[in-house]
């Protein structure tokens, strides 16, 4: 009996131990990947990446740097982490301005595509951030969006100041007409920031609309999703463990941090945009989060789409979109 119990304990044990090594290591897979250390900080390749990709980006850039349009701010969030953005006023004078948020393992210079969408073709004030742990701001792992969506909204305060000072001749009169558009994670982001805008401390009334590209409707659901077609394995008991550390480790776990709750919360205009051949955060996420989303909205599904691809495969409708959505609020 008592070797029996001794087993059991010993059992017990050992399979908590490896629930906790398998929590760990798949903590680590998510927030801390490699592609973080490497691909996120490589600034130099990053321009060159978008250079290939997006060719009527260099001579728009060239023009930018020869001119010092293209700057550099930096700012401390109420963790005092320090945060980095890239900003560029519009050439003529504008209330209008462009939050622009990447997704993960990205940084702020593999969105200038949809900066030059903004800048270039609609004539708005941009600013791009390197969320927490990408780009050149401060950070060691991934925060999927959650505790993200607080520095976005202090980055829109930001903006409002640097955009609004600039071109308004009163105090009373300096506010900028802002829209937050972000993809993939950033799109995720982009929806958790929405739910925070009409509520308790976060009242920006300088927010007019948000343009989210492919985002998760939760961590959970898009975490649930790769350890299946990763690994193969159940959510019970793995998802749980992780979710039960990210906890411990950075204060936020894999449920609370959901984008379709947020949604819930925002009577702000909002433009979904998904590829129809997403895999990587599935089409079918964007139906719920459209569906929990108050009035006014809009929904647009792109053809052959896969995963953050849309602007890519279809610039001038995606641009025509935006404009025309954007434009009905920001005018």
């Amino acid at each position: 009996m008592k070797k029996t119990i001794k087993y059991s304990i010993l059992g017990l044990a050992a399979l908590c131990t490896l629930l906790l090594c398998g929590g760990y290591y798949m903590l680590g897979y998510a927030l801390k990947p490699e592609e973080l250390a490497t691909r996120s900080r490589d600034i130099a390749s990053s321009y060159e990446l978008m250079y290939e990709h997006y060719p009527e980006l260099q001579p728009w850039m060239d023009s930018l740097m020869t001119v010092g349009a293209l700057k550099d701010f930096y700012i401390e969030n109420d963790r005092g982490e320090t945060l980095h953005a890239l900003y560029v006023a519009a050439t003529l004078p504008t209330d209008k301005t462009a939050v622009i948020v990447h997704g993960y393992t990205d940084n702020a210079v593999r969105m200038l595509m949809i900066g030059y969408l903004y800048s270039k073709e609609m004539g708005f004030n941009i600013l791009l951030p390197d969320l927490y742990g990408h780009g050149m701001s401060e950070g060691t792992h991934v925060q999927m969006g959650w505790k993200d969506r607080l520095d976005v909204l202090q980055w829109t305060e930001t903006a409002d100041e640097l955009f609004g000072r600039s071109h308004a001749d009163s105090i009373s009169s300096r506010s900028t007409k802002m829209v937050v558009h972000g993809i993939s994670m950033g799109a995720a982001t982009t929806m958790m920031v929405s739910g925070e805008v009409e509520h308790g401390q976060y009242q920006q009334p300088f927010i007019k609309c948000f343009v989210e590209d492919c985002g998760y409707t939760s961590v959970w659901d898009e975490f649930r999703g790769e350890l299946k077609e990763q690994f193969g394995l159940p959510p019970f008991p793995l998802l749980h463990t992780a979710s039960w550390l990210s906890r411990q480790e950075y204060g936020w776990d894999f449920r609370e941090a959901s984008a379709l709750e947020q949604v819930k919360k925002c009577t702000l205009p909002m433009l979904f945009i998904h590829g129809d051949a997403d895999t990587f955060v599935p089409t079918w996420m964007v139906y719920p989060l459209y569906e929990a989303k108050p009035e006014p909205k809009e929904l647009w599904i792109v053809p052959g789409a896969t995963h953050a691809m849309s602007y890519k495969d279809y610039p001038q409708e995606y641009t025509e979109h935006v404009k025309k959505f954007v434009g009905k609020y920001i005018h």
